[in-house]
């Protein structure tokens, strides 16, 4: 029997964004023609995991069209889809971020992202140093089999739900509601908030 995934206010470790890097964020998105909000789910179980979720939040800050609104806590959660005890535990996290690329392009950014951080696709549910997942694009819901709009199994995945309700407890995924609700549904078995480890928010 495991526990129900306990829905509370966010978790009060994190650290605001100071109201420096917060401006220059917004002053930013000035420069962005009809920015559009997307979520991406970051993952990494080899190497220095920490190291590499920084460094892929660092890389999405350097696109252009890409402003970075926020950074979730950090994750750890066991492997999906694959034996217990046969892979090492991932960290997880999840960016909100606003742009003006259209999803394909998006999504070829984060390709890119990964590859650089040696993303080997040898399997499916195989170990990475790095998985950047599209969670959602604004209110886009589509069956496009390139790239399904929301994540088709973003609604059943704790690791994602939990840091993004940290990151905006009001959030909501397209198509299926609020991700306060569709964590009531889940568990947190094997998905634990490491508060002792923080991404940093470009500046």
């Amino acid at each position: 029997m495991t526990a129900p995934f306990i829905k509370g206010p966010s978790d009060p470790t994190v650290q605001p964004v100071p109201a420096s890097v917060v401006d220059k964020v917004d002053a930013a998105d000035t420069t962005l023609h009809n920015p559009k909000r997307a979520v991406l789910s970051l993952g990494s179980n080899l190497g220095n995991r920490l190291e590499t979720l920084q460094g892929a939040v660092d890389a999405l800050a350097d696109t252009p069209g890409l402003r970075i609104k926020g950074v979730s806590p950090v994750y750890e959660t066991e492997p999906w889809g694959v034996d217990p005890g046969s892979q090492p535990s991932y960290f997880n996290a999840v960016v909100v971020l606003k742009t003006t690329l259209p999803p394909s392009s998006l999504l070829e950014r984060a390709h890119a992202v990964e590859e650089a951080f040696h993303r080997v696709r040898d399997e499916r549910w195989g170990a990475r140093t790095l998985d950047v997942d599209i969670v959602a694009y604004a209110d886009v819901v589509s069956d496009d089999p390139v790239l399904t709009l929301p994540h088709p199994r973003a609604h059943e995945r704790a690791f994602v739900l939990a840091p993004w309700y940290d990151l905006d407890p009001e959030a909501q995924l397209p198509g299926r509601g609020a991700v306060a609700d569709l964590l009531d549904t889940l568990t947190r078995q094997g998905v634990v908030p490491r508060q002792d480890l923080e991404l940093r928010l470009p500046e």
